[in-house]
């Protein structure tokens, strides 16, 4: 992907080159986190998270630094000094002054420990926006609420629980007892769990990967209708990247878990007293989204090998070209070559 024109990185206003840019990206973006995938899958299983992470961090940091961008890691595996590579604040792709100035939100292995013991649910996610297009939430905590299209504008994270899960159900218009929240499996869920529950609704309990889950909240037909509980901020700016594409909801209140934590969000003007929504973590006019499934999930298939080759199964959206695609992908690894199809 090549600019033709010297002011082309300049996202002031949205236009037709942008949208072109966007499309681009769309397609650059699902080979990274196709080749991150079969990376982290080569040595799921094998009980080694440091492993897994390391394998996909390679992987998708070798594609990005093959694109025609100018890129800044905004969200990725830490500070410098805690992370050699994907770190925040390094710089990807190819530069130039044809370059495409983007930001740069990344988890190679969303779910590292299940990928490690070959559970349900891990995947490579990214997203790219321009420049400022991407919250840079610290690693920290965050309190979310992930709803799909029906119920955007029908919650609110400040209300109780039951109130939140009639609003969801009358915009499906379904009963609460119908519904099924996800909510990560910790000791402090322990009153969300039960208050769900309590209110009539079921509760999915996951180890690890809630953007994967909030994907599946916005996506019909797998069963998922709510995300809820405390996880990753960083997790929470990916999962609003997708659901700005996809037309979902996200609330999300910081909580910080000590003083250094908060310093932190205060210095990338984050506050604990805001409700953050979907456009306040998302707020970019271009924004490109892509997963692949690196195990079997509730929404993308996992890697799978055979002689001389591999399958991915991946999701990739962008915001301005309103086009999501499934992607199920053959890539012939002995000699480089790969065959698309398209679902």
């Amino acid at each position: 992907m090549t600019l033709s024109e010297p002011t082309a990185g300049k996202l002031d206003d949205f236009d037709a080159r942008s949208l072109t840019l966007e499309r681009a990206l769309v397609l650059d973006t699902v080979r990274v986190t196709e080749q991150a995938a079969i990376a982290a899958s080569r040595v799921a299983g094998k009980g080694d998270s440091d492993l897994v992470d390391q394998a996909g961090t390679d992987a998708m940091r070798a594609v990005l630094n093959e694109l025609e961008i100018d890129g800044e890691i905004v969200i990725g595996e830490g500070e410098r000094d805690e992370a050699p590579m994907l770190y925040i604040g390094e710089r990807l792709g190819r530069g130039g002054d044809d370059a495409w100035p983007v930001d740069i939100a990344v988890d190679p292995v969303e779910g590292t420990s299940i990928t490690a013991r070959m559970i349900n649910n891990a995947v490579a996610v990214i997203a790219l926006s321009e420049r400022g297009g991407l919250f840079q939430a610290p690693d920290t905590y965050m309190e979310k609420l992930i709803v799909g299209p029906p119920a955007k504008g029908k919650v609110d994270l400040t209300w109780p629980v039951a109130a939140n899960l009639r609003g969801i159900a009358l915009a499906l218009d379904r009963d609460v007892d119908d519904l099924t929240v996800v909510i990560l499996d910790r000791p402090r869920h322990a009153d969300l769990i039960r208050e769900v529950r309590e209110a009539g609704a079921r509760v999915k309990l996951i180890g690890d990967g809630d953007v994967i889950a909030a994907l599946s909240a916005a996506v019909r037909g797998t069963n998922v209708h709510a995300v809820m509980g405390i996880g990753g901020a960083p997790e929470g700016v990916l999962a609003a990247a997708a659901l700005k594409c996809l037309g979902g909801e996200i609330h999300g209140r910081f909580r910080p878990r000590n003083d250094e934590e908060r310093r932190r969000l205060e210095e990338k003007g984050g506050s604990v007293d805001r409700v953050y929504r979907t456009e306040d973590l998302a707020p970019g006019k271009v924004i490109v989204f892509s997963a692949t499934g690196i195990t079997d999930g509730d929404l993308l298939r996992g890697v799978k090998f055979f002689k001389n080759g591999a399958r991915t199964h991946s999701i990739t959206m962008g915001y301005q070209s309103r086009v999501i695609r499934f992607t199920d992908s053959v890539h012939l690894l002995g000699d480089g070559a790969r065959v698309t199809i398209q679902v």
